[in-house]
């Protein structure tokens, strides 16, 4: 039970960067779209300390739990699976390309196009679904209040990044993208 409370933390530290790591990104896209080398030398070791900084801050409490029972297992593989579920159908219709942010730092990247399909046709950011997925799964699991915690603050932060990668999606698409936008969710999907 220790290795796994270890694992998740660990787990939530990386997953709750993610929306800083994006935050580096979107304001800044047109900056990055003019550099000639790739930004990811510079983003990719920023967010790695981003890692070491949140996992210092939060070491202290990682032993700290709400709760400590095995059945809350069941429901937290569940969210383990669809989270699963999700990133596998988000990667459909997308190049790895995309997945990895390239449109949005390089100019001359090719593979610039809106993708409105498959799972895309029912949430506008299905990868951020499934972060949200696996985060719920590590703290429902494991109990840890430092879990929940990570999972509020990459609820706000991802909040306010995907306001700003609404932004630079809408200028790099226009029109096309204000249609997708006002009918298809950000994050929870209609049934």
């Amino acid at each position: 039970m220790q290795f796994l409370r270890t694992l998740g933390w660990l787990a939530c530290v990386v997953y709750s960067t993610i929306p800083l790591f994006w935050l580096m990104v979107h304001p800044r896209a047109h900056i990055w779209r003019e550099k000639e080398r790739s930004p990811f030398r510079l983003l990719v070791p920023a967010w790695i300390i981003m890692w070491i900084g949140i996992g210092a801050l939060t070491g202290p409490w990682r032993a700290a739990a709400f709760y400590s029972i095995p059945w809350t297992w069941i429901p937290a593989v569940l969210l383990f699976a669809v989270g699963l579920f999700i990133y596998s159908h988000a990667g459909t219709h997308f190049s790895w390309a995309q997945l990895g942010g390239l449109p949005e730092v390089r100019a001359d990247h090719r593979d610039d196009r809106l993708v409105t399909t498959g799972i895309r046709a029912r949430v506008r950011h299905p990868v951020y679904l499934g972060h949200l997925c696996e985060m719920l799964a590590w703290s429902l699991g494991t109990g840890l209040a430092v879990c929940c915690v990570l999972t509020a603050f990459a609820i706000v932060t991802g909040a306010v990044m995907i306001r700003m990668e609404d932004a630079e999606l809408e200028k790099r698409f226009g029109e096309e993208y204000r249609r997708y936008r006002s009918t298809v969710p950000a994050v929870v999907p209609r049934i």
